[in-house]
């Protein structure tokens, strides 16, 4: 159970893979499986189901793993100093803090996350009940890119009227617009309030 763990705190922020996690374990995948879901039962982990539509036919179904705790993910893959380590952890705060605001948040909201055969990918798809989408995608990074909104484009084409809004949210400071729709907030945003 403790190198179960251990291995999922250095998938954080990933898609969930049994079967490598069973291999790595050299134990059935139905016991990871089985164990996985007792690590959910006790909030040690979540679980993020994947998010598609009919317009989003190219989607994968795997879910992704986020630690409820992400000290705790980070205090486990201690020794691993990696830019995707540092990503996950990040992703893995941002859904963990959209996870609990949704459950006092007035509008009512699922949480996903969408990922196609094509390479495009959403960190978190909001959608609520009217079927409206909000996507947003996490970086690691002080600096927002034109090409970070690429797959947030290609869900809003896809989309059309149910796409309500896009946004990174990223470690930098600044607000700015990005198109129609679409723009940069910084992680911080989760939590405060700005004119």
């Amino acid at each position: 159970m403790r190198r179960l763990i251990a291995l999922l705190a250095g998938q954080s922020g990933g898609l969930l893979n049994y079967n490598r996690l069973s291999s790595d374990l050299n134990l059935p995948a139905s016991t990871v499986r089985n164990y996985v879901s007792l690590l959910e039962v006790v909030y040690l982990i979540r679980l993020i189901p994947a998010w598609s539509a009919n317009a989003t036919t190219r989607a994968i179904a795997t879910p992704k793993l986020i630690f409820q705790d992400s000290g705790l993910a980070s205090h486990l893959t201690t020794g691993i100093t990696n830019d995707a380590k540092v990503g996950g952890l990040v992703e893995t705060f941002v859904l963990g803090e959209l996870a609990r605001q949704l459950t006092w948040s007035q509008v009512r909201a699922r949480l996903h996350h969408y990922r196609d055969r094509d390479g495009h990918e959403v960190d978190a798809v909001l959608e609520d009940t009217a079927g409206r989408v909000v996507a947003i995608e996490v970086k690691a990074a002080e600096t927002v890119r034109t090409d970070d909104f690429r797959s947030l484009r290609v869900l809003q084409n896809r989309l059309g009227d149910r796409f309500h809004a896009g946004f990174v949210l990223y470690c930098g400071n600044q607000q700015l617009p990005f198109g129609n729709g679409l723009s940069c907030l910084p992680i911080s945003a989760l939590w405060t309030t700005s004119d």
